[in-house]
């Protein structure tokens, strides 16, 4: 495993507790500060060691200017990294793409328990990229002045629509769209892709499948896939869309893993 400089961030619990950690996998275009908002405190809260980590060229990490070097093995690197970092039963909870790396990172490797939220399919990305496009011609545009900090109008109205429910406005989502970067495009080539690596070689334990019912990147038609593969529970969120963890109803998505939680993890 090459070494890199990884920024992880620990966030205490509010009490002591003898809970497993949590380590929260961002997704594509954005950084580690996404789970800071809500579900952060939310956790901490709860009596869990919550800690995060920006995969190799995002956030505070190192390799912003080449991070198109890196790809989902390196992102594997850096939740290996991290999880020797906390030292310690972890629970891994992974987000869109960080719930891809997160896959791959259990093919060799096991946790005390895996979250999934809004996962990439198992078909990859490919067909739910054209189905965007054909609803959103002007995606791809709005994306890319978006990851460089265009931030405009029309920009902000299209994210909003693709990457959340409407119950959420466009007025809330200007708070996060400055986390917002570019992505490796390695990364984004091989997420395009079918995964059919996991069949083989599956480590067993407690995962969770989540998805929003309003998701316009991977509809929630697609999470029993993945929720079969991994022998999985699965909810799928009314009134949320593929930020899950910013949504105006992220409460209702962190309380069904915490009951979750508290049902098939011991502490």
């Amino acid at each position: 495993m090459k070494q890199r400089d990884i920024r992880i961030e620990s966030y205490p619990a509010s009490s002591s507790s003898s809970r497993a950690a949590l380590l929260f996998v961002h997704g594509a275009y954005v950084n580690s500060s996404c789970w800071t908002f809500y579900f952060i405190p939310f956790f901490q809260a709860q009596g869990y060691d919550c800690f995060t980590v920006d995969l190799s060229g995002h956030g505070d990490s190192e390799g912003r200017e080449r991070i198109d070097d890196f790809g989902l093995a390196d992102y594997v690197d850096d939740v290996t990294y991290a999880i020797a970092e906390i030292g310690r039963r972890t629970i891994v909870v992974g987000h869109s793409m960080g719930a891809r790396v997160l896959e791959r990172y259990l093919e060799n490797n096991t946790a005390a328990a895996a979250i999934f939220l809004s996962p990439v399919p198992t078909t990859g990305t490919a067909g739910s990229a054209m189905q965007l496009l054909l609803r959103y011609p002007d995606f791809l545009k709005c994306l890319d002045a978006a990851v460089n900090g265009k931030i405009s109008a029309e920009s902000n109205e299209i994210m909003t629509k693709i990457y959340f429910s409407p119950e959420t406005s466009v007025k809330e989502v200007l708070r996060f769209l400055p986390m917002i970067s570019p992505e490796s495009q390695q990364a984004v080539s091989e997420m395009a892709l079918p995964e059919t690596r996991f069949s083989i070689r599956r480590h067993k334990l407690p995962v969770l499948v989540i998805g929003g019912m309003d998701d316009a990147v991977f509809p929630a038609s697609m999470l029993h896939f993945l929720a079969s593969a991994w022998r999985a529970d699965l909810y799928r969120a009314a009134g949320t869309g593929h930020m899950l963890m910013l949504e105006a109803r992220w409460e209702t998505v962190a309380e069904h893993m915490l009951r979750w939680l508290d049902k098939r993890v011991s502490a």
